[in-house]
């Protein structure tokens, strides 16, 4: 009896510390960042970006990305490898630091693309999407971020940002235990994300608890 009963308050200990976890996860913002050094604005272009004239999606293999010249990538330098293997780091450390979601809405008409009404939960189309995930040290600015959209008919797991998603945390991972360096990793998925989508979707089937979310 005795027994059970400390192995029930070690059960709800544990369950305190991570509902406490949660919440100062939940709590974390550009300012109150517990990793030090981060420029959560901070932002270095892979190539010059010019939406000027309009951007127009593109496809690869069958999914869209991007116009390269629109929306070529960027990254944050400050956060590196180092930031990114520290169990503190959110990436809420440097969403919406750079620019404001007001911002980012911007890019639907620089792709002439309908801002979606209702485009949340399963009804959400589109994704304001970071092309270098920001837990790939992606930067928050409008030169790495596109509206991806579709497709409608189906599933929500089963539209193209959902199967980027796959990618980022299947890169992330990658990166954070040394199987790809971090550099490569920017620049293959700012190239190409659908490169990467089979070897994806095979770890996230088998690790489905690392495939959670992206950004």
């Amino acid at each position: 009896m005795l027994r059970k009963l400390a192995l029930l308050s070690m059960l709800l200990l544990a369950l305190r510390l991570q509902s406490a976890r949660s919440a100062q996860n939940d709590k974390v913002t550009c300012d109150t960042c517990p990793v030090a050094g981060i420029e959560p604005a901070a932002s270095k272009p892979l190539t010059p970006a010019d939406a000027s004239h309009g951007c127009t999606t593109q496809t690869k293999h069958g999914f869209p990305v991007p116009d390269p010249k629109c929306t070529p990538g960027a990254v944050n330098p400050s956060v590196t490898l180092a930031v990114l293997k520290n169990p503190s780091f959110r990436t809420a450390c440097v969403r919406n630091c750079a620019t404001t979601e007001e911002d980012k809405n911007v890019t639907y008409t620089q792709y002439g693309i309908p801002h979606p009404s209702s485009n949340t939960g399963t009804s959400q189309v589109c994704e304001l999407d970071h092309l270098i995930s920001l837990e790939l040290g992606g930067a928050d600015t409008l030169d790495n971020i596109w509206p991806q959209c579709g497709p409608n008919h189906v599933t929500l797991a089963k539209r193209y940002f959902k199967q980027k998603d796959a990618v980022e945390n299947y890169l992330a991972e990658q990166v954070r235990t040394g199987q790809i360096e971090l550099q490569k990793a920017q620049t293959g998925i700012a190239s190409d994300w659908t490169q990467f989508l089979g070897e994806a979707q095979a770890f996230c089937a088998k690790n489905p608890a690392k495939c959670k979310g992206g950004d």
